[in-house]
């Protein structure tokens, strides 16, 4: 075995160890759907990692591995779904004091009437339990608001109406109390187009830094191949067009594929644009194209974090462009910091591609590449 292939060869076992880092659970926000009943009821479906949440891994943590609980995170991974429901009974109560629902300023104390637990499946992939509880909304009321406890984390509300339109949709950090919401509709003040426009940037935007590690890879690859700015501008350009028409298609229900399908072959765009950048060492033809049609995959992918959060009835359009700005302003991030750490030290030096493109392509390859294997199995 000659030296490079030795070389490489530590790369790629570097890279599977990196992986097993990278498929810890990040933190994502619990997804409440907060639906109010024609009859006088409210009723909340309380979308999240219970396992995270049962073993005390707060917000402060990025991801699962990085809290001192991990050891029983993964513990409690492996639980069936009777195991760990009893395991939950037992926080229950400590779960429903960390709720706090309020009308006209009151609070309300919430039944639990239902928890739906995955079966223990893949566990190196999240799985997210369905918490349902609601009751009665108090006679007369015309103000409702929502607020999670801080050390439960970040929350996405969505507020359903009678007829099942989602009225409005706010992205909370950790203990922030929801905007007012009114329960009579002809009553809801209608948002401002700054406030659409700033809150679904930042969504858009975190989706990508911190959160959205296999876009950012995938960026990188983009990066790596040639610190020309023609190539770059060609790549960036392809994935961007085709990343904005399926987001926008998936969202206005023209398109759609299940996730199952979307996110190993999202990891396997990973895997091509870094084994390319192996194999040649400037931008053909047929690259632009590739990466398109990559970015369209990615838009699919970029259509469910909008699809779970919600779009409000009325502030469809804005909140759309607004994700894509935000999402664009994330990767603009990713390659201004590659360039100030690669771009402005290496450029036009003889060994940039043998000591910089070779090996972190080979490492985000094994990356994407156990991402593949991984998604499809789960």
């Amino acid at each position: 075995m000659t030296l490079r292939l030795k070389f490489l060869s530590c790369l790629l076992l570097g890279g599977l160890l990196l992986a097993q880092t990278a498929a810890a659970h990040r933190l994502r926000p619990a997804i409440v759907t907060v639906t109010f009943g024609g009859d006088g009821t409210w009723s909340a479906a309380l979308q999240l990692n219970l396992e995270a949440l049962l073993a005390g891994i707060g917000p402060e943590h990025e991801d699962t591995s990085q809290a001192p609980q991990a050891g029983a995170y993964n513990a409690l991974r492996e639980l069936p779904p009777e195991t760990l429901r009893v395991q939950f009974d037992e926080f229950v109560p400590r779960l429903l004091r960390g709720i706090a629902v309020r009308f006209d300023g009151q609070t309300v104390a919430p039944q639990l009437a239902a928890v739906a637990i995955p079966a223990v499946g893949d566990t190196g992939v999240e799985r997210l339990t369905v918490i349902t509880f609601g009751g009665r909304i108090p006679p007369g009321s015309g103000v409702f608001t929502w607020q999670y406890a801080p050390e439960f984390g970040e929350s996405a509300l969505r507020l359903k109406l009678p007829g099942g339109d989602i009225a409005r949709a706010d992205c909370l950090t950790a203990g922030k109390e929801s905007p007012p919401f009114p329960l009579d509709p002809a009553l809801l003040p209608p948002r401002t187009t700054i406030e659409v426009l700033r809150d679904y940037t930042v969504l858009g935007y975190t989706h990508i830094v911190p959160k959205g590690l296999d876009h950012i890879l995938f960026v990188l690859g983009i990066f790596l191949l040639s610190l020309g700015w023609r190539p770059l501008l060609y790549q960036v350009t392809a994935f961007t067009l085709a990343h904005s028409i399926t987001l926008a298609l998936s969202l206005y229900g023209v398109v759609s594929l299940p996730a199952s399908v979307v996110e190993p072959l999202i990891a396997l765009s990973i895997v091509y644009v870094a084994v390319e950048n192996m194999l040649v060492s400037e931008l053909k033809a047929w690259r632009v194209w590739v990466v398109f049609g990559f970015g369209l995959l990615h838009g699919l992918g970029f259509a469910g974090v909008l699809t779970e959060v919600g779009l409000p009835r009325g502030e469809f359009l804005p909140a759309l462009i607004a994700f894509n700005v935000g999402v664009e302003l994330g990767q603009l991030t990713v390659i201004g910091l590659a360039l100030l750490a690669v771009g402005l030290w290496c450029r036009g030096r003889p060994w940039y591609r043998a000591r910089v493109v070779i090996p972190a392509s080979a490492l985000i390859a094994a990356v994407g590449g156990y991402w593949t294997i991984a998604r499809i199995l789960g």
